[in-house]
Parts: C-alpha cells; structure tokens; sequence
C-alpha cells in the first residue's frame, strides 16, 4: 500500500486491522494453552504446574504491555 502511495490514514485503518486480529489469534492461542497444557500440568502437580503457571503469567503480560 506504502509502495502504491496509498492515503496515510487508509495504511493505518489496515495496520490497526491487522494488529487487532493478531491480538484475537493471541488471546486464542492463550486460551487454548491455559485449557490444555497449564490445565494438565496441573493435575499432574509437581514442577511442571509451576512452571506453567509462571510461562503463562509471563504471556499475559506481554499481550497487556503490547
């Protein structure tokens, strides 16, 4: 769009478009991970529930800082 001199205000619409589909495919992915394996982990008990924990701790925080 840059490349074809698109209006300014019509490549940003896009690039907000974009980056608010790439946050939804996150948060599924989060959910999906929180469903399946922090979930597993935790039944299982032990380390492994832990550090599920904090990995997943540790995505939602990139999701809220980005």
């Amino acid at each position: 769009m840059v490349e074809e001199d698109t209006y300014c205000i019509d490549v940003l619409t896009q690039i907000s478009a974009a980056t608010k589909a790439l946050e939804a495919v996150a948060i599924s992915l989060l959910h999906e991970h929180l469903t399946h394996c922090v979930s597993e982990a935790i039944h299982s008990g032990g380390d492994e529930a832990q550090d599920k924990i904090n990995e997943a701790s540790a995505a939602i925080a990139r999701l809220v800082r980005s």
